[in-house]
């Protein structure tokens, strides 16, 4: 929804430019993540005049059978560029596909976290770190300031997110 809007897309696109060169100096590539970080990487590599590369959550059945489109090399510093994480699943899954091409995979950025647990645990045990633009907390403490949620429902949208799986599990 975001890349329909330009002047919006331009926004996040350069605060995830900005965030990228602030966590991660020594950056010479980016690399997005299929399928809904690929734009955004795509945007972010040209406002930072990067060279730009995608992951595949798997190497393609025919052609070549690559997972990852665009050159890699074994002495890039790569930040790989995601719209939302949840699990962090999809992004560790690029992650590691970057980090068989080289071992600089400095980390993951996106939009939007959740803040699930599960992906805390998976980014810890991936020795990888990532950086959001946005967050389910923010989110929450926006949408009570406007009025769009009342105080009473704040327990119940973050028992949510403690655990999605089984929230309605009653």
């Amino acid at each position: 929804m975001l890349l329909s809007y330009p002047k919006v897309r331009t926004f996040a696109a350069q605060a995830l430019a900005k965030l990228i060169k602030d966590k991660y100096p020594s950056v010479n590539k980016i690399a997005g993540v299929a399928t809904a970080g690929v734009a955004h990487g795509a945007l972010v590599a040209h406002i930072l005049d990067l060279p730009y590369a995608y992951v595949r959550p798997e190497p393609k059945k025919h052609g070549k059978g690559q997972q990852i489109e665009g050159i890699i090399n074994s002495d890039d510093h790569v930040v790989l560029v995601e719209d939302l994480i949840s699990t962090g699943k999809s992004s560790l899954k690029a992650l590691n596909a970057v980090r068989s091409k080289c071992p600089n995979a400095l980390g993951v950025v996106a939009l939007f976290t959740y803040e699930f647990p599960e992906a805390e645990a998976n980014f810890e045990k991936a020795n990888c770190t990532y950086d959001t633009l946005g967050n389910y907390s923010s989110l929450l403490g926006y949408a009570l300031e406007m009025g769009f949620i009342k105080e009473e429902e704040l327990d119940l949208l973050n028992s949510w997110r403690k655990d999605p799986a089984n929230w309605n599990n009653i």
